[in-house]
């Protein structure tokens, strides 16, 4: 292949400016906010989990305390209609009157039993709910947290961006000063090894650090100024410059 030495030298800045955009998206994938944000983001899930777990028993302990209060209402009805017969005197049999007596004190002893029951399900809620409203305020803490990290990551990501464009709309204005064979075969090189052009310096590749033989600084010195060379050890493009020693 062959391309006017100017057009080559353009390479060079081709690959800074590459090198530029690679460093810029490495930024943007290691934002210490990224590893931040998906922590709390997990932390925020598990504790959503546990909200509505104590919000399930919070719901069926509700439920579990209306029961209760219906049936302590059931028994002192049944009391109360039992204890307006016996003063009505209505009752005048002594052995209902003492069958109504017995019920009157059976359901009495119910009654409290249940009572006890609303109490101890009306405890168990209350701390239940303080359960809940402990871990909405947790996460909601969490979720206040992310979102001042994603605002931190969304600020970098923004000057990561603009940098970038502005290094894009250069980086365009070098790609039209390099023929399309020599840009197809750099781009070509560049997803091969990161680097798809390398300054020829002192008699070393600077893409491979690799000093080159005689014979291949030889061979080089012979070839045509627009003779477009690689590198015998990493294939990348060599660029000759005035600092390449030859």
């Amino acid at each position: 292949m062959k391309a006017a030495p100017a057009a080559q030298k353009r390479l060079l800045d081709l690959a800074e400016l590459d090198s530029v955009i690679d460093r810029l998206a490495h930024r943007r994938r290691t934002q210490p906010e990224l590893a931040q944000i998906d922590e709390l983001s997990a932390r925020v899930a598990r504790i959503a989990t546990q909200v509505i777990a104590a919000e399930t028993e919070s719901g069926d302990l509700a439920r579990d305390q209306t029961k209760a209060e219906a049936d302590v209402d059931s028994v002192r009805i049944r009391a109360e209609r039992d204890q307006k017969r016996l003063d009505s005197g209505q009752v005048s049999s002594p052995k209902d009157l003492a069958s109504l007596q017995s019920e009157i004190v059976s359901l009495t002893r119910r009654q409290g039993d249940l009572e006890d029951v609303v109490l101890e399900i009306m405890e168990r809620r209350e701390a239940a709910d303080a359960q809940v409203a402990k871990l909405v305020a947790e996460r909601d803490e969490l979720a206040g947290t992310r979102g001042v990290a994603e605002d931190r990551r969304d600020a970098a990501f923004a000057e990561i961006d603009k940098e970038k464009n502005e290094v894009q709309s250069r980086r365009t204005e070098v790609v039209k000063d390099i023929p399309a064979d020599l840009l197809a075969l750099y781009g070509k090189l560049r997803e091969q090894f990161g680097v798809g052009a390398a300054m020829l310096q002192g008699g070393r590749c600077l893409g491979c650090r690799t000093s080159l033989s005689i014979a291949e600084i030889n061979r080089i010195k012979a070839a045509a100024h627009e003779e477009v060379i690689r590198c015998e050890e990493c294939r990348r493009i060599l660029v000759r410059t005035a600092e390449s020693g030859l």
